[in-house]
């Protein structure tokens, strides 16, 4: 429950982190954006200057120059005398769409302002847009008004306060002969956002990695709260195994102890000497029991002092599959397999044994019909190999992982099935590294294990 709990905190942390690195990046992101702006404003309108006193020209000369004689010819022309609203309409779309395309067709000014941003080693390639945002045709020798234009006025002006990504240069208001004309000049970079992202990747850049930062010091602290967890329950079951594995000499012994003190015991020289021998026989196993915690401290503080010695690879485990099936008395049957002609290699025998005695008990304890084991012996790529395979229940593949670490044993439910310390393929591991060699593993529930030891010649 507290895992799950600082796991949940430490979610809600990142997630708080990254929203907030998000909400700065936004602001970043929009101030870079108006910055953006206002830097081409600026700069438009140093040049409109420029342009204006070097050349007295506002670079929309031309263009007012044909709007103008055009009104004129439709003035003088009275076109606009007639009385059928639809013709009417049809005529004002008309003017409207020729001021439209004869402003953006003969303006010289974007070919002023690319020139200028390029001298000052800006982005020089842009797209232009111009917006009528009123438009009059006038007889200025009547004093009247022709046409205006109110319609496609306010529709300009309300696509000019929807559009965000285009930059208004200056609004140009002009009154000639027969036309007073008011219109907006924008620019649209289209790299625009890539330009605004350049500028603001190096903080993307800083969030992003502090994100991560966070994130895998939380799973590395995870990683190890779940790692502290796992060994504070190995070592719990450790001391509740090595508890009850204590108990039950002790328990005899104290049974056997109380039985010598009965007058019926003491009087039969029989009972008094098998009652002896249980004792010998339980302090034996204690003293093993404690001996062997006494070498797991050992262990843990000191390396490995093999004596190693040159020995037949052939004869030694042949001599030790021997001892062990002598030992056996649930029927358990042990095959030899040995292409170890003349092999000598160079080990600790006592290690060795005791190595192969762990394999071979583990076979024998992780069976649930008689026990049928293989024990194989050859040499492969300048390496001494020993397989040790049964035909037990198995090993599942995440128990795999961890059966070689200390204390580990492998649980049915939450239940051990089976006695024991959880230290024999520890020390089948450590004996195996300490010769300079590994141990592996390849298993299958319910279709029994293989264990294989290599060892350098």
């Amino acid at each position: 429950m507290k895992r799950k709990s600082i796991l949940i905190s430490g979610v809600v942390s990142i997630i708080i982190l990254v929203s907030i690195q998000y909400y700065i990046i936004k602001g970043v992101w929009v101030e870079k954006d108006e910055m953006f702006d206002l830097r081409y404003k600026t700069l438009s309108k140093e040049a409109i200057d420029i342009i204006d006193r070097m050349y007295n020209t506002n670079g929309f000369d031309t263009s007012l120059y044909l709007i103008d004689d055009y009104a004129a010819g439709i003035i003088k022309k009275g076109l606009f005398l007639t009385t059928d609203t639809s013709e009417l309409t049809k005529k004002k779309k008309g003017i409207f769409n020729y001021v439209r395309v004869n402003l953006n067709k003969e303006e010289d000014l974007s070919e002023y302002l690319s020139s200028f941003f390029a001298m000052q080693g800006y982005e020089k390639n842009f797209n232009t847009t111009i917006e009528i945002t009123y438009l009059e045709l006038i007889d200025f020798d009547k004093k009247i008004v022709v046409y205006s234009n109110d319609y496609f006025r306010n529709r300009s002006l309300e696509i000019n306060n929807n559009d965000h990504s285009r930059i208004l240069v200056a609004p140009f208001f002009f009154d000639r002969n027969y036309v007073r004309l008011h219109f907006n000049f924008f620019i649209d970079f289209a790299d625009k956002q890539n330009q605004i992202l350049k500028e603001t990747s190096v903080s993307l850049a800083l969030s992003t990695l502090s994100i991560l930062v966070v994130v895998i010091i939380f799973l590395i602290a995870y990683k190890n709260l779940i790692e502290e967890k796992r060994l504070s329950n190995l070592k719990t079951d450790f001391i509740n195994n090595m508890t009850h594995e204590l108990k039950t000499p002790l328990a005899t012994i104290t049974v056997a102890g109380k039985t010598l003190e009965m007058a019926q015991i003491r009087a039969n020289d029989v009972k008094i000497l098998e009652t002896a021998k249980l004792i010998g026989k339980q302090s034996v196993h204690l003293n093993q029991l404690i001996n062997l915690i006494l070498e797991i401290s050992m262990w843990e503080r000191t390396q490995f002092e093999l004596d190693k010695k040159q020995v037949n690879a052939h004869d030694l485990l042949h001599d030790i599959a021997e001892c062990f099936r002598a030992g056996l008395s649930n029927g358990a049957e042990i095959k030899e397999d040995f292409k170890l002609s003349g092999i000598i290699v160079n080990i600790d025998t006592v290690y060795f044994t005791t190595m192969i005695n762990n394999l071979l008990s583990n076979a024998v304890k992780y069976s649930d019909k008689k026990p049928e084991i293989i024990l194989e012996g050859l040499t492969e790529n300048n390496y001494f190999v020993i397989k040790v395979s049964d035909n037990g229940i198995g090993i599942g593949k995440t128990d795999q992982k961890h059966i070689f670490d200390k204390f580990y044993r492998v649980t049915h439910g939450n239940i051990h099935k089976f006695k024991g310390l959880g230290l024999g393929l520890y020390y089948v591991k450590r004996i195996a590294e300490a010769h300079g060699g590994n141990v592996a593993v390849s298993s299958k529930q319910g279709k029994g294990t293989t264990f294989t030891i290599n060892l350098p010649l």
